[in-house]
């Protein structure tokens, strides 16, 4: 392991040591908390699987908010998210979540003051804390870690991608296995083991389109369309959650006469951040993740049995 990668998980293991024993405390809501998280910074499909368990809980009828970072926004101050705000003011994320949802979304850093500030709000409903694997200092009474091949291959930070190593999902309830990803390396005190299919959705694309995304893993984003057989005429990376500006556009706008293209692909959390700047765009096809639960309903309802047998015994 590299030398920084080491010192790193050095900090990480002495960090989850001084929650697992009580040194750092966690605080607590009166509404059940079930937090999505993952391993690595960014890509691993936390977004579309926090669409995908909020789906599902609003089949059952059961009220929920989502607590979030709002990563890259402006304004600091806890908020509730309006769907018809900007990416600068709530963050991208955020934005595609209440607008895909249609439920409360409270960004906030400290998650807690969140979940309080959504109680006052709404009462003390279910809350599902987005990327909280490694935000301790909320404690929850279920944990869900999204978990890709790449993931229980990869190395830590900053020399890799991976925030804990795959030693940490011991403290997960379940792990959620991303398309071909293997259970071998998975720790064997996770309480349980999902099965998740990712895909695309994507609705007359352009025959010659160029592809632009800013995400975290936009090599991964082309190898999906070119599995559905949609070939890029060009394409355009920017980094992730990029805030598109009018010199992105006509960037934009140069490739595809570069090229030939008739019209662009990106991604729902790109079509959030363009903002005001999409028609600018003319055509724009966005490809929508899709998630599918083996079993949902079984593991649906074995999720909520132990939430409650959990907060019974509290």
């Amino acid at each position: 392991m590299n030398p920084l990668s080491s010192i790193f998980g050095v900090g990480v293991r002495a960090r989850n040591f001084l929650y697992d024993h009580g040194v750092l405390p966690q605080r607590s809501l009166q509404g059940p908390v079930v937090s999505i998280g993952n391993l690595s910074v960014g890509g691993a499909g936390k977004t579309p699987f926090v669409i995908l368990l909020g789906e599902l809980l609003k089949a059952r009828g059961i009220k929920f908010d989502i607590l979030s970072r709002g990563y890259r926004r402006k304004n600091q101050a806890i908020s509730l998210v309006d769907e018809n705000g900007s990416p600068r003011d709530f963050g991208d994320e955020p934005l595609l979540l209440t607008r895909r949802l249609q439920v409360p979304v409270i960004v906030g850093a400290d998650r807690h003051r969140a979940g309080l500030f959504a109680e006052k709000l709404f009462g003390p409903q279910l809350h599902l804390l987005d990327d909280g694997f490694q935000h301790r200092r909320l404690h929850r009474d279920f944990d869900i870690v999204i978990v890709t091949q790449e993931d229980l291959g990869g190395s830590l930070l900053p020399m890799g991608r991976l925030r804990e190593p795959p030693s940490s999902l011991r403290r997960a309830d379940a792990v959620a296995l991303i398309n071909d990803a293997q259970s071998g390396k998975i720790s064997t005190a996770t309480k349980q083991v999902w099965r998740v299919q990712r895909g695309l959705h994507i609705a007359n694309a352009p025959s010659r389109p160029i592809v632009f995304c800013g995400i975290a893993r936009p090599k991964g984003f082309v190898q999906q369309l070119r599995a559905a057989n949609i070939e890029p005429a060009g394409q355009r990376f920017f980094r992730d959650h990029h805030a598109y500006t009018s010199n992105d556009i006509r960037n934009l706008l140069s490739l595809r006469d570069q090229h030939r293209a008739d019209g662009f692909i990106t991604t729902e959390k790109d079509a959030v951040n363009l903002h005001k700047h999409a028609d600018a765009l003319q055509l724009v096809t966005i490809a929508s993740v899709t998630m599918q639960l083996e079993e949902s309903d079984n593991t649906l309802d074995t999720m909520l049995r132990i939430i409650a047998a959990r907060r019974q015994k509290a």
